[in-house]
C-alpha cells in the first residue's frame, strides 16, 4: 500500500494521550491515528448515507429515532477518558 507522509500540529496534552492509547493498543503512534481517522470518516459517510435516506424517505418520526438511538445505545461500548497520573 502506497503511503504519504503528513506533518500535523497536535497539543501537548493531546499528544500525550494519544501516544499512551497507541502504546496501551501496541500500536505506533502513525497506526493509531489512522486508524482514528477511519473511525472518523466512516462515521462521516455514514451520515451522509442517513441524511440521504432521509431526504429520499422523510426522515425519522421522534418515535422511530428513539427505538433506533436505544438500539444502538444497547449495543455500545461505554468508556470513559483515561487520564494518566503524569
Amino acid at each position: 500500500m502506497a503511503m504519504d507522509k503528513l506533518s500535523i500540529s497536535l497539543d501537548e496534552s493531546l499528544t500525550r494521550i494519544i501516544r499512551e492509547a497507541a502504546a496501551d493498543e501496541d500500536l505506533s503512534v502513525s497506526a493509531w491515528l489512522s486508524a482514528a481517522a477511519q473511525d472518523r470518516i466512516r462515521n462521516r459517510l455514514l451520515r451522509v448515507a442517513l441524511d440521504a435516506d432521509a431526504a429520499e424517505q422523510g426522515g425519522m418520526s421522534i418515535e422511530e429515532m428513539e427505538t433506533f438511538v436505544r438500539a444502538a445505545r444497547s449495543d455500545a461500548i461505554v468508556t470513559t477518558p483515561y487520564h494518566s497520573a503524569a
